[in-house]
């Protein structure tokens, strides 16, 4: 009976803090200008700040959150956890964060910085594969804003981090794909110095239909063959196909074959 009486005496708000948030799924919904809800806590500020991303995630008046709200919680989101070294659930609040800015208040800068962090974190826990996961996110980013040389460095780290690995190194061609494709947007001479380096590190990358995609799109480039560079994607495209981010990196090196209107159609 005395333990219990002495966890009972516990402040209600040390245990929350330890507590893994993101567990809790259970809808919400908001009736007031100020948030509240069954699982919204009523024991001060501390604790507000601490759930207001549960709470915004499940809210269903979500979209009515402003930007100040969001940010004056994230130190205490993410400091918490940290303090008591529980740095897995610091790197989940990351992203969760990350994920707002990119769907709600469209700040893909900050969400590259949230994930980043995020990523560190893993590390630190040596959780390889969500840290991988994390930096893929940023190198997607990096690549759409023009940020390649940062987008090469994080596909190769991730490339030479799953080639040895029995389970990943399947994707690891996709990985030194995408680091070609993001050079080649920068200098046709540096994609081809990239393809041959990835294939002398990771012969299976020699055979695969990404490799093979390259080596066409860069005699086509060297030609300034535009109808030899679309056919080649096109062929490529009928078996595997191209997502949108695939297809705006070749949009923009197809652009770069002088006379060409950039359609890959």
């Amino acid at each position: 009976m005395r333990t219990r009486k002495s966890s009972l005496r516990a402040p209600f708000w040390e245990a929350c803090l330890e507590e893994d948030t993101t567990k809790w799924k259970k809808p919400a919904r908001c009736t007031a200008e100020r948030p509240t809800c069954s699982r919204w806590p009523r024991t001060g500020v501390l604790l507000e700040e601490h759930f207001a991303k549960q709470h915004i995630s499940t809210c269903s008046c979500r979209t009515n959150m402003t930007v100040p709200p969001v940010s004056s919680m994230l130190g205490t989101l993410t400091r918490s956890p940290t303090q008591t070294g529980r740095f897995t659930i610091a790197a989940k609040h990351h992203i969760s964060i990350a994920e707002v800015y990119e769907s709600d208040l469209v700040d893909i800068e900050k969400a590259i910085a949230h994930y980043e962090q995020a990523a560190d974190y893993y590390k630190g826990e040596e959780s390889n594969s969500s840290a991988n996961k994390c930096l893929l996110k940023v190198g997607a980013y990096c690549a759409q804003l023009e940020q390649y040389q940062k987008a090469i460095e994080i596909y190769e780290q991730v490339g030479a981090n799953t080639m040895d690995n029995p389970l990943l190194k399947y994707s690891a061609k996709e990985y030194f794909f995408k680091a070609s494709l993001c050079h080649f947007i920068v200098d046709e001479l540096n994609a081809k110095i990239a393809v041959e380096k990835y294939e002398e590190m990771f012969p299976a990358f020699s055979d695969s239909r990404e490799c093979k995609l390259l080596k066409k799109l860069l005699e086509a480039h060297e030609e300034q063959n535009s109808e030899a560079f679309t056919e080649a994607v096109k062929e490529f495209d009928s078996i595997s196909r191209l997502d949108q981010w695939h297809t705006t990196l070749l949009l923009r090196i197809k652009k770069t074959i002088q006379g060409d209107e950039g359609d890959l159609k």
